[in-house]
């Protein structure tokens, strides 16, 4: 069966294209077919992928398709990337999140229905933007198990929390059931400082015998392979001890 998993936190400036480029990279290098989605009407991660034209294309888009997911065909909008698939946000799908504002809880379930039936990869990973908001909310019912990327830092706490209370409104108002597969700590720098060290016993205790908590360090390595297009399993990448840490994911979501 086919996993969907969406990397997302309402918090801005937590790795969360960073994350979902690194887990897709190491799931593609595991043999999987990958098929990452890029819901965030910025576009980071098909910028960072190198699709800036895509990004502004002429329709039909995903966004027009998540206007009218009867209408479109998921294979029609991917583009192929060197690790694994895209399917590219556009630049429209601003004046879409409005649009779904306006129209109530059903088109919160847009992407589910666009992504019903596609059968064509093993995992499908969705990068969501940062905020609670109705496209986020798509992201979180489209594939009902989450990574929840966070730093070492207090804001990083009260962001979490509000976005728990925002899967359990979506549990009570859709009638499914959410689950968080593994908090991601990004972006850390050694020797701790108090509050980041403060900061990881927090989420560590939060999940304690849940889910796991990765750490995962700074690295000039995954900043080069994301200013490459890639991921740090990438044909070209950098040797980091940092993928030891994203193949504990990618197992993780592969045996989930």
């Amino acid at each position: 069966m086919m996993n969907r998993i969406a990397v997302t936190n309402q918090k801005g400036g937590v790795s969360k294209t960073t994350n979902v480029i690194n887990v897709a990279g190491a799931l593609s290098s595991r043999g999987l077919d990958v098929l990452a989605v890029d819901m965030d009407p910025q576009g980071y991660l098909t910028h960072r992928l190198g699709f800036e034209d895509v990004y502004k294309a002429d329709p039909p888009t995903f966004a027009d398709a998540l206007k009218t997911p009867s209408d479109h065909d998921v294979e029609e909008l991917v583009v192929e990337h060197a690790e694994f698939d895209l399917l590219p946000s556009n630049i429209d799908m601003f004046t879409l999140e409005q649009d779904l504002i306006a129209s109530g809880m059903l088109p919160r379930m847009r992407l589910s229905n666009l992504l019903e039936g596609v059968d064509g990869w093993d995992v499908i990973i969705i990068d969501s933007p940062p905020s609670l908001g109705p496209l986020n909310d798509n992201v979180v019912l489209a594939a009902e198990t989450l990574l929840v990327p966070v730093e070492a830092d207090e804001s990083s706490q009260l962001a979490l929390n509000h976005l728990l209370r925002q899967l359990d409104t979506l549990e009570a108002n859709y009638e499914v059931h959410i689950d968080i597969a593994g908090v991601i700590v990004s972006n850390v720098s050694f020797p701790l400082d108090n509050e980041q060290e403060a900061s990881i016993e927090w989420f560590e205790s939060r999940f304690e015998g849940h889910v796991p908590v990765w750490v995962v360090r700074s690295r000039a390595a995954i900043k080069r392979s994301i200013q490459a297009g890639g991921s740090i399993f990438g044909p070209d990448a950098e040797e980091t001890d940092m993928r030891e840490v994203y193949e504990e994911v990618a197992e993780e979501i592969a045996n989930g």
